[in-house]
This record gives C-alpha cells, sequence and structure tokens, in this order.
C-alpha cells in the first residue's frame, strides 16, 4: 500500500521536465502543478498536456488524479504504485490530434525499481475529449 501522495514544492522543477521556450526547466507551478493541485484544477488544454501531468502524478503518486483523468470506460478501480523505485524521466515523443475530440501521444517514461535493472515504457497512448476535458483512454506498448 502507497503511503499517500509525494510533495512537490512548487518552485521545484516539475518532474515531467518540460521546457520552456527559452530552454529551462518549468518550475511545477507553471507546468503539471496546475493540473494536480487545488480544490477546482485547471483541466489540461490538450492531450499531450495530459499525458505530461500523468507521468508527474505518477512521480509524485496523486491516484486520484490519475484515476479522475482515466476514462471511465477504461479505469480501474485502483492503482499501485512501487513505492521503493524512482521514476527516471520522461520523453514526448509525438502528439497527434487524430480527430476534433480524439488524440494520441507517444512517449517512454523510464522507471528504475529498488535492486533491479532499470526499464522504460514506450507507449502510444490515445485520448479522448468529453465534456471540455480530456481523458487517458488506453494505450499500446511499442518496442
Amino acid at each position: 500500500m502507497s503511503p499517500g501522495p509525494l510533495p512537490c514544492r512548487g518552485d521545484q522543477p516539475c518532474p515531467c521536465a518540460r521546457i520552456s521556450a527559452n530552454g529551462k526547466a518549468l518550475l511545477f507551478d507553471a507546468c503539471c502543478g496546475q493540473y494536480l493541485e487545488g480544490e477546482a484544477p485547471t483541466p489540461t488544454p490538450d492531450a499531450a498536456s495530459l499525458m505530461r501531468s500523468r507521468y508527474s502524478a505518477f512521480v509524485l503518486q496523486r491516484e486520484s488524479y490519475l484515476l479522475a483523468t482515466w476514462h471511465a470506460s477504461t479505469r480501474p478501480a485502483q492503482l499501485g504504485f512501487d513505492t521503493t523505485g524512482r521514476w527516471l524521466g520522461l520523453e514526448v515523443r509525438k502528439a497527434m490530434v487524430t480527430s476534433a475530440t480524439e488524440a494520441e501521444v507517444e512517449f517512454i517514461a523510464r522507471f528504475k525499481p529498488q535492486g533491479a535493472s532499470a526499464w522504460r515504457l514506450h507507449e502510444r497512448s490515445r485520448f479522448v475529449l468529453q465534456d471540455g476535458r480530456w481523458y487517458y483512454l488506453d494505450g499500446v506498448q511499442l518496442t
């Protein structure tokens, strides 16, 4: 069982490692923090931002955010986190809008379990826009 969400100060670099136009890492408050924090978090403007915020939510173990942004048709009842390992990084390879209400994001996320070799998740995720909000629908693992 997870001990609960991990903290992230707003003046720290965002876990998703998004880079600003001037080449500097965005701070958590200016990036994923606006989607993950507060009583009424801001909806993400696009699927790529939702993908990044969900990565940050995995890093910070924010189960409620992950479930709330998972489409009801494919959402699990609960999630579990490996609390002994650590996320090593995210690379967004491609983001494509495929229709007015659908998009895909290809990414690689790397994770290092304690006492084991690091592994990577290379996935093409599908997202849907419903009632003005983006939701993760599902994904296909790539090699």
